[in-house]
């Protein structure tokens, strides 16, 4: 892999992390605060999340790659790191379900970049 490339995967994984947290973090932390506060708490969350995003988007963009890659890869971390939060955090069952979406986004991955 392309050594150009880590900073802008690592930014997406830290954006990734304050997402999740931003989009359910209230469910597990502020279910009985005010509807106000707990939409509050997810935009002073997804303000971080952007800061790692944008800087991301624009590494990528500046190495070549495409907004269809960028969004394929984006949903591939997405997914790396939403099933550990809700296996972890919330304590939902793990199911196979999960693997079989996770090869489906590989091939997501291989259709996406197979042209470069």
């Amino acid at each position: 892999m392309n050594p150009n490339l880590y900073l802008p995967l690592l930014l997406l994984i830290i954006s990734n992390c304050f997402m999740t947290l931003a989009w359910y973090g209230h469910l597990k932390f502020l279910h009985g605060v005010p509807l106000w506060q707990a939409i509050l708490f997810g935009w002073l969350i997804a303000l971080l999340e952007y800061s790692f995003m944008i800087p991301a988007t624009r590494l990528l963009s500046q190495y070549g790659w495409s907004l269809g890659q960028m969004k394929i890869t984006q949903e591939v971390v997405t997914l790396l790191v939403f099933v550990p939060f809700m296996i972890f955090l919330f304590k939902q069952p793990f199911k196979l379900d999960y693997l079989w979406a996770g090869l489906c986004l590989l091939g997501c991955v291989y259709f996406i970049f197979r042209s470069q």
